[in-house]
Parts: C-alpha cells; structure tokens; sequence
C-alpha cells in the first residue's frame, strides 16, 4: 500500500496571498527569514490579512538560511508562550522548513530533535496548531511537502525530516512572491525543482499519482526556467507553479541520492567559509547520479521516458540517458553554476579553483559518504550504492569525471 498526501487546500495565482483573510483562529504566528518579505510588503500583507480575520498575531523573524536546531528551539520557545492556534511561515524553504519543526517542538515541548529526525515516527500534529505556507521561491516545494530541512551546525550535517504529519493544511502559491527573487536564487530553486521531480520519477516509491505530477513538471521546467532566469515575469509565474507540482511529485514519491549526498556535503566545509548551497548541489550532482542509476535497467527506461517528453534525441534508452546528461549539463551552464566541487566558489559561481581544497575533501570524504548513505533520501534511490560506490560517485562530482562503475 502507497500514501499520496497532499495540504487540504492549495491557493495559487496571483493574489492568492489574500485567502489569509478567511482562516479562522484567535491567534496567528508567522514565521519568516532575513527581511526580503519585509522589504517588498508581503509579510506587512500577511500580517494585515490575518488581523482581518479576526487573530492576534504576533512576527518570529530572523530565520537564517539553513536554518539551525537552536532557531528551532527559539522559535518553539516563542510559540509556546504565545500559544497560536495558526503557524503561518512565509518566504523560502528556510523559514517553510523551520517552522515544521518548531511546531513539532510546540505541540510536543519534551520532544528532543534527534526525536523529529526518527523517518515517519512523529506523533500526531494539529493538537494546538494547524499550519500554512506561503512560498516565495521556486524550488523547495515544501509548502505542500512531508519534509524539513535542519541544520546541526555542531555536526556539519543537514537533517532531515519526514513525516506526513508536517504537510502543511495550506499552501499557498502565489507567483506574485517569486517575481522578487534575484538571479542566482531563481537559478538555484529551479535546479532544485528539476532534481524534485527527476527524482521522484526514477525513486522506487513512485506511482501513477507521482508519476503525472513528476513529468509535468520536467516539461514546464524545461520549457521555463531559462527564461526566469533570465527575468521573463510569466515565465517565472510558471515556474512558481512547476516547482509545486514537482513538491507534490516527490512528497509521496520520495527522492534519492542526489539529495543524499546534497544534505551531507552543504555544510560538510562551513570551515571554510562556504556552504555548498542545495539547489547548485543538486544541480551539480543529477548528471553524476542519472549516469549510476541508469546502470539500473528499470531507472534506465524512466529516464529515457522523461528524455522522450523532452523531445530529446535517442535511438534506445542509452541514447535517451546521455541525452538527458548533457541537457542538464547544458542548463548549468546558461545558469551560471559549475559542474563540480571543484570548480565551485564560495559565491556559487564557477571558478578555476573552489573553495573547498582537494585534500580536505578526500579526508572528509569517508564520514560523508557513510552519512549519505544514512540519510532518508537513499532508501529510495533505483540503485543502491555501496560505501565504496558513494566515494566513488562522490569524487566523480568534485573532479567532474564520467561515471564508469
């Protein structure tokens, strides 16, 4: 038996921030990140829209990106003596993602984070709190997602968590927040999309419910992502709407090691004064996974059905993945993002030297392979690699060499 759980009410298009005005509570939290929301009146909107219907509201801001275990637990601290019966987070996934587990932390005060990082073994939610998300950006998709990202800053490591009980009951999708997103921004969100959507077609979870979100996903991506990025304002309205559907994809579809390896290399070097930000990991890291996973025979032929409704050119299946490699290899470079950690700046830019040093990397890499392995992206991944195999692969994305094994 399958899940397919999605929020119970999507609001989307233009405007539909205003369905703010028809929740129904005492009081209301909101949850946003660094200021953006502030600075171009959406969080001024949400809070007017609230008061409107009637709630006290109260701002919890500041959420950082990668947003920290201790953030949660400020942010918990901060509900518990306000005690809303509505948890509105606004913006992108950081502060989506960090309201989630606040609000496992609310409504369960004695609940430790390593309880929340337990694989759908949550406790039962809305018994204080109901939740919406409001997203800003086009990639994370968690506003209709079963997923939070968190940061243990102590360990290097991005956690996350998934359990159905953290879907939001709303989600709104309102293209008009995007339209704000800088450059860089819509290129990262938007490879983070494709790989959502990619992966949630090829994982071992996937079904025809996933399967329709998935692909229509790939085509709107495809067809609009360059275009955003190169700030065409419907063309980013679609893209708004393409990162969701891929979150639909892959919220009951699950994901795979892209995302594996992403969560464990992001912070792996903060040391030295970078993340390897998500969208531009997975970016760089999809080609290198198709490449192992199409050794796989059934993910072979779902990557050469994806290649087939891009139009892209192959004889056979092998054809259609090589294909595919180099379509989205293509897409890095009109986006501006290197094809490997090497290459990768502490700006996220491509640059002849990165800043993570080779040395550092090899050294590192053994713990973060085996945390790749570990995290809860893997289980669903077509193939599954061995720590050998994880090494391997993960070398292969920082020196950008082909994929043999």
């Amino acid at each position: 038996m399958q899940r397919f759980t999605n929020p119970r009410d999507i609001y989307h298009g233009k405007g539909a921030l205003e369905a703010l005005k028809t929740f129904e509570g005492k009081k209301a939290v909101i949850c946003v990140g660094g200021g953006s929301m502030k600075r171009f009146g959406f969080l001024d909107k949400a809070k007017s829209y609230l008061e409107e219907a009637g709630m006290e509201v109260r701002v919890f801001e500041g959420i950082e990106p990668d947003p920290s275990v201790e953030t949660v637990m400020k942010g918990a601290a901060f509900m518990s003596e306000f005690e809303p019966d509505w948890i509105v987070a606004i913006g992108g996934g950081s502060p989506i993602d960090a309201a989630k587990a606040m609000w496992i932390k609310y409504e369960y005060p004695e609940t430790t984070f390593e309880d929340m990082c337990k694989i759908f073994g949550l406790p039962k939610l809305r018994t204080k709190a109901h939740f919406c998300a409001v997203s800003s950006t086009s990639g994370t998709a968690t506003e209709v997602t079963a997923f939070s990202i968190i940061t243990d800053y102590e360990k290097g490591i991005k956690f996350p968590i998934a359990d159905f009980e953290i879907t939001p009951d709303v989600a709104i999708v309102d293209p008009e927040l995007a339209e704000t997103m800088p450059k860089k921004l819509v290129a990262h969100t938007g490879m983070d999309a494709l790989t959502h959507a990619v992966e949630a077609y090829v994982s071992t979870a996937n079904s025809e419910f996933t399967d329709a979100d998935a692909i229509h996903a790939i085509e709107m991506i495809q067809k609009d992502l360059v275009a955003s990025y190169n700030e065409d304002m419907d063309a980013r309205d679609n893209m708004h709407t393409a990162q969701c559907l891929a979150g639909i994809a892959f919220s009951s579809g699950l994901l795979g090691i892209v995302h594996s390896m992403a969560h464990k290399t992001g912070a792996a070097f903060a040391d030295f004064g970078a993340h390897i930000i998500h969208g531009a990991a997975n970016a760089m890291y999809l080609p290198k996974v198709i490449a192992f996973n199409a050794k796989d025979e059934t993910a072979k032929k779902r990557y050469g059905v994806i290649a087939d409704y891009m139009h892209l050119e192959g004889n056979n299946d092998d054809e259609k993945v090589a294909a595919l490699i180099e379509f989205i290899r293509g897409l890095n470079d009109q986006l501006n993002i290197p094809h490997c950690i090497k290459n990768y700046g502490a700006d996220s830019y491509p640059t002849e030297q990165g800043f993570v040093p080779e040395e550092v990397f090899l050294e590192r890499l053994p713990d973060i392979a085996a945390n790749a392995i570990l995290d809860a992206c893997t289980g669903s991944n077509p193939r599954q690699p061995s720590q050998e195999e994880m090494e391997k692969l993960l070398k292969c994305c920082y020196y950008d060499t082909e994929v043999d094994f």
